[in-house]
């Protein structure tokens, strides 16, 4: 075992982000920037609760656990691998997801909106009876609808059997089998013949432009998850086109799209876009009305 000068969180905690700021990693899963994830990577690696740093920052560590911490923090310095992967956990809220690589890493402004019930466009949550999530990837979004709303059942669809797999894990760990069904689908293909209260989706939205540049960290993901094509609307052409025959009379379409806004617009705004509030701003999420689908 190769010995190190390091012998305290602190120490690790201190030399890691060093070594993240010098290989200008990205954060962009999680964390905001290295302080954040190194005191993450360094508290799950050594199994101590992940809100309470400062107990342990001095606590003498034994070789072997220095020496695990240091594998991780190179793994994630030289191969650029998400710290999701690394750990095989993603957080979103005070919901917790495994993930591996087989599935994008979870993130999504729709999450900040479900505990809201997306008022004022859901009056009646307990009336919600069927929802339908597309591109589910690892059914992060369709756990947090059932939880929501308990009384509605959930189809979440994918086109990835690797992913579904990982979503069957997740699904079975919050115990919804009974209420949650997965489905492999390419889009709306498979899914039953009935009609939906709310259809929401994180679908793929990058344009082929910002393919070409993203971060190594993001190409670490499954690319069926990213990639929208030319101008990152390629799936949401054909969510937004198949859904108002899915929807209920007074349902409705949420479609995150991400940094998307001006394509979005191109494509669907003599719709009438309605653009939901996150804490990243009015632009990343979008509405449309069971109504404005039929026009």
């Amino acid at each position: 075992m190769t010995t190190t000068p390091f012998t305290t969180p602190r120490d690790l905690l201190r030399y890691a982000v060093t070594r993240f700021n010098t290989a200008q990693l990205f954060f962009g899963h999680g964390s905001a920037e290295a302080f954040d994830e190194a005191a993450y990577l360094i508290l799950h690696t050594l199994k101590l609760p992940l809100d309470r740093l400062d107990p342990f920052l001095d606590a003498k560590l034994l070789p072997e656990e220095v020496a695990a911490v240091m594998a991780v923090i190179s793994r994630r310095t030289d191969e650029r691998v998400p710290a999701a992967y690394i750990t095989n956990e993603a957080w979103l809220g005070s919901y917790r997801f495994y993930v591996d690589e087989r599935t994008i890493v979870p993130r999504s402004f729709i999450a900040e909106l479900i505990p809201e019930y997306f008022a004022p466009w859901v009056n009646e949550p307990e009336n919600v009876a069927n929802i339908l999530e597309l591109c589910t990837g690892s059914g992060c979004l369709a756990i947090m609808m059932a939880d929501a709303f308990p009384d509605a059942a959930v189809d979440a669809v994918d086109i990835s059997a690797d992913a579904l797999e990982v979503a069957k894990r997740n699904v079975a760990t919050y115990e919804l089998e009974n209420r949650l069904t997965l489905i492999q689908s390419d889009l709306y293909a498979n899914v039953p013949n009935k009609k939906y209260d709310l259809i929401i989706t994180n679908p793929p939205y990058v344009n082929s432009s910002s393919m070409s540049k993203l971060p190594m960290e993001y190409r670490a993901e499954p690319e069926l998850a990213l990639d929208g094509g030319k101008d990152g609307m390629d799936l949401v052409r054909r969510i937004v086109a198949g859904a108002a025959e899915r929807l209920t009379d007074d349902g409705i379409l949420i479609v995150e799209i991400g940094n998307e806004k001006e394509f979005a617009e191109a494509a669907f705004g003599e719709m009438g876009l309605t653009w939901l509030t996150t804490s990243n701003g009015d632009d990343m999420v979008f509405l449309l009305t069971a109504d404005q689908l039929k026009l």
